[in-house]
């Protein structure tokens, strides 16, 4: 993928282009990963790890020109190609649409991809816009382009890491209840996944700065608040989160599936 050309152009084949150098790479050269939700905060920091170890990084979204600053950011910042390609996750037609703009071998696959539906009022018809929406941009974002792909994951050697939520191991709401489906499903796919060596855990974070997720909310004294919740003193970071994706990425990690690792400096203990 080195040199390739980056562009966002939907109609051209460029992302294409620039990910097609590295399908056919030895198993023991450059993985090839795909981060969704990588243009911004955790994803973005997951895309960087990767793409400073040296590895062909796709990073998947739906906002085209956030996608194409990161994607021109990170390749200069590593000196190798990062690839935008720009998808709405919960939409299948939109991934059936991708599908061929994608690598045809993928070594991990990182689902990072999601948001938190906006309150929308009072009433059954308002719950259900709440509830639909979250599990469309929070499963459904991960569930469709996996199942899409899956057999493009390298046997031996292929990972397949969801990020998820504290939420979805202690309560909240219509979110959690998203997250906490992500954890189900990936029991399942690593049972389906795991005779071809491929091996799929979960990523839960807790309070995370520097992301889009909370807004204005995340204020100095809520930081504070939800710092002294912690064993550590402070709030995550998207490096945080990153770290622990790259180790369970790596080949150190082979032996580790259908898990779910807490990354939240305790204040939720492991169980």
């Amino acid at each position: 993928m080195a040199g390739a050309v980056v562009e966002v152009d939907g109609e051209s084949s460029t992302a294409a282009e620039a990910v097609s150098p590295s399908h056919d790479r030895a198993p023991d050269g450059p993985r090839t990963v795909v981060v969704t939700g990588g243009g911004t905060g955790i994803g973005r920091a997951i895309a960087g790890r990767f793409a400073a170890a040296g590895d062909d990084v796709v990073i998947v979204g739906r906002r085209r020109e956030v996608l194409a600053s990161a994607a021109a950011e990170l390749t200069a910042a590593h000196g190798r190609a990062v690839a935008p390609v720009v998808c709405d996750l919960a939409d299948p037609d939109d991934v059936e649409t991708v599908l061929g703009r994608l690598p045809h071998r993928i070594d991990v696959l990182v689902n990072n991809a999601g948001s938190r539906e906006a309150a929308a009022g009072p009433g059954p018809h308002a719950v259900l816009a709440r509830w639909r929406g979250d599990f469309e941009r929070n499963v459904l974002t991960a569930v469709l382009l996996t199942e899409s792909v899956r057999d493009r994951l390298t046997p031996e050697r292929g990972r397949v890491i969801t990020v998820t939520s504290l939420a979805a191991l202690r309560g909240g709401g219509s979110y959690g209840a998203s997250k906490a489906a992500l954890h189900a499903w990936n029991h399942s796919l690593a049972a389906q996944l795991g005779p071809q060596g491929v091996t799929c855990n979960i990523v839960a974070p807790g309070t995370v700065a520097g992301t889009e997720f909370f807004g204005s909310r995340l204020n100095e004294a809520e930081l504070t608040r939800r710092a002294g919740r912690t064993l550590v003193g402070r709030v995550g970071r998207p490096a945080d989160v990153a770290a622990a994706v790259v180790f369970l990425a790596s080949p150190e990690a082979g032996f580790v599936t259908g898990e779910i690792l807490q990354c939240n400096g305790g204040e939720l203990l492991g169980r």
